[in-house]
Order: structure tokens, then sequence, then C-alpha cells
């Protein structure tokens, strides 16, 4: 990534980042996963075109999941929602039937 101009982010080694002239783009990787975002659509697509040359990869359009968050985007924003991660992690544990029950405290 450094021959493409990227830099390995100080606070997570994953994360490589290039900017420049007000724009950026990262790129952030974690096993066979992969997101590329930025405000720079040629950066974005030269850098799709570079690792889809190196890598056996294919692009799965807009993101929806990564690492148990779903993203979704609106007018309003963007929103970070661990839903099904949640009810996987219940169900995994057999407590999806699990009613509230509330807990008086002092």
């Amino acid at each position: 990534m450094k021959a493409f101009g990227y830099r390995a982010s100080n606070s997570d080694h994953t994360l490589f980042l290039k900017r420049g002239k007000g724009r950026i783009t990262a790129l952030i990787i974690y096993v066979d996963d992969m997101i590329i975002t930025g405000n720079d659509q040629d950066e974005i697509s030269s850098l799709q075109q570079y690792l889809t040359s190196e890598f056996k990869m294919k692009q799965l359009g807009n993101l929806k999941y990564f690492l148990g968050i779903e993203e979704a985007r609106s007018k309003h924003g963007i929103f970070l929602c661990q839903r099904k991660y949640t009810i996987d992690l219940l169900s995994k544990t057999r407590l999806l039937r699990s009613k509230p029950v509330d807990t008086p405290i002092e």
C-alpha cells in the first residue's frame, strides 16, 4: 500500500489512508473483508482496479454489514446498528426467548 501512496494509521494497523489536496481515501482490511471509502471517487476507482489486479476479489457494492455491524444510510445520515450481532449472540447462548425483568435498585 505504501507504493500506492497510502500510509498505515498509527491507531489501527488495518487502516490505510491517502490524503492530499482536501481529499482522503481510506482502506480498512479485516481478514478477507475490506472497505474502501473517501471523498475522491477517482482514487477509489483506481485503488479498486489496483487491488483487483493484485488479488482475486469481487466487489459487493455498497456496505451493508462489516464485523457484525449493520450500516444504513438515509438523508439524515449514516446509522450503525448491531441488531443482527445481538440476535445471533442471544441465539447462540440460548437467551433469545428470555423476557426482560425489572430489577429493583435501592
